[in-house]
């Protein structure tokens, strides 16, 4: 295929830069973005399959196509693209109206999506929990715990639950807290049995609570160690329900527990136990990696949230260094809850992480450039700033702002929506440009400068709930400014 990219004097460089093997047609003006058909129609490049025009562009080229005998396609929105765009021309149709940049992020999403689910359907698995397959080559599996389960009411509890689901959970773990009764979990259990289909698990020591459970329909028991074993075995063997078995108490190391378990006829995944960042995670990893080298044919919990818990770091990139670090050690479960507010979206973190992990075990590569990636606030491919006119106004911070005569908004987040109120009007919504726009044609704003600052912060707020932060007016969003 033969491609010619179109572009301005300004972005001439970087596009030639990342052309490849596509020509470059330069016309005269600075910015590409005001190109014109006319100006396409004059230059009249002849000879190629494909011309590529600026992403951004809004104009309808279909006659110019036509006189020219060549397709005329939108490229990338930003010139720092081309060479993606350029690299992967022949994975997907361009169009017209959607940006080159745009259609690829999709496709290869999709793609990558597409590739997960057919690995995984094709996986074999050391074992399967409610039709969920865990070990083998199957992808890693995201047990989510409820923390104090029996402390909740039951629509909190089938709240979150669902809020789970979506995030993406492939598990739910019912956490028990130590004054939990056995009629309790009996209750939480076919309370969440009733709201998901997905496999549930009980998490508790106690021999009552387990029995309680196992009457109670898990699909999963946490935890097994010798102390409860012989309490619980014969029972958990006979209900068929596998079970994660722990080290303990005392000097009862795993494999010996682990021994005493299969020995019952019990079903095991193995809890190593993954320690948190300076006490002893390090160690805990090699512990990991000499169980996998003693016993690779038993499955392995890893207990992520253990570290995303108890270190004051971003989650994202934590949860993804926890997935490869899991998939090397051969985890089969990641292990998680959201029981922090520095925690929430670990779920779905997680859940992302081991899809990219699946696809680059797959590959046999590093889990980048994967259609699939856990950036949020960092780019992959940072655009090129605006050259610096010679000639600007230096903004000034002296000004005076005087109350708009329409009232005063109070921005605030209420149940995942932005609120702007005043005593005459509650407008709400989860787009900033929306609830502007409605105020401003309500008659709620007569200031330009007052409906200037309604927008950043409407934006701010928006951006707050897209991120899952607390919003306040008048205060940054981001603590940027931390060294």
């Amino acid at each position: 295929m033969k491609v010619l990219v179109v572009t301005g004097r300004l972005a001439q460089d970087l596009v030639k830069d990342s052309a490849h093997d596509a020509d470059v047609l330069v016309l005269d003006l600075d910015v590409a973005a005001f190109i014109t058909p006319q100006m396409l129609r004059c230059a009249a490049p002849a000879g190629y399959d494909l011309i590529l025009i600026p992403g951004s562009i809004t104009a309808d080229f279909q006659e110019v196509e036509r006189a020219l005998g060549a397709k005329i396609r939108l490229g990338p929105k930003h010139a720092a693209d081309l060479g993606f765009v350029l690299r992967h021309i022949e994975d997907v149709e361009l169009s017209r109206t959607i940006p080159a940049c745009v259609l690829l992020e999709d496709k290869m999403r999709q793609d990558a999506l597409d590739r997960g689910t057919m690995l995984e359907a094709k996986a074999e698995a050391t074992l399967a929990i409610k039709g969920v397959k865990i070990g083998g080559g199957s992808r890693m599996k995201v047990l989510a715990e409820i923390v104090d389960c029996t402390h909740i009411s039951a629509e909190a509890l089938a709240e979150k639950i669902r809020y789970y689901e979506e995030q993406g959970a492939d598990m739910i773990d019912l956490g028990l807290p130590l004054d939990a009764k056995p009629s309790q979990v009996a209750e939480t259990l076919r309370n969440a049995k009733k709201t998901t289909k997905l496999p549930v698990s009980i998490d508790t020591v106690r021999p009552d609570l387990i029995l309680a459970g196992l009457d109670g329909g898990a699909d999963l028991i946490l935890s097994l160690n010798k102390e409860n074993l012989e309490a619980v075995g014969e029972a958990v063997a006979a209900a068929g329900v596998p079970a994660v078995v722990i080290p303990g108490p005392e000097k009862a190391s795993l494999t010996d527990n682990l021994q005493l378990a299969r020995k019952m006829g019990i079903s095991v995944i193995a809890d190593p136990v993954l320690d948190p960042p300076l006490q002893g995670l390090v160690f805990s990893l090699d512990r990991y990696i000499l169980f996998r080298q003693a016993h690779p044919e038993v499955p392995l919990f890893f207990g992520a949230g253990n570290v995303t818990e108890l270190l004051d770091a971003d989650t994202q990139g934590v949860n993804a260094l926890l997935a490869a670090l899991g998939a090397e050690v051969g985890a089969c479960i990641l292990f998680t809850p959201e029981y922090s507010a520095k925690a929430r979206g670990s779920v779905r973190e997680l859940r992302r992480a081991s899809e990219m992990m699946l696809l680059a075990s797959n590959r046999k590569t590093a889990p980048k450039d994967l259609g699939l990636d856990l950036l949020v606030l960092k780019e992959k491919r940072p655009k090129p700033e605006e050259t610096l006119p010679d000639r600007f106004v230096l903004a000034s911070s002296e000004y005076r702002y005087d109350p708009d005569p329409a009232g005063s908004f109070r921005i605030v987040l209420a149940r995942g929506m932005i609120l702007a109120r005043n005593r005459r009007v509650t407008v709400a919504g989860t787009s900033a440009k929306d609830i502007l726009n409605t105020l401003i044609k309500g008659g709620f704003v007569s200031r330009l400068d007052h409906a200037g600052y309604l927008g950043r912060e409407l934006e701010k707020a928006e951006i707050a709930l897209s991120l899952g932060r607390s919003y306040t007016q008048d205060e940054s969003l981001l603590p940027l400014d931390k060294s």
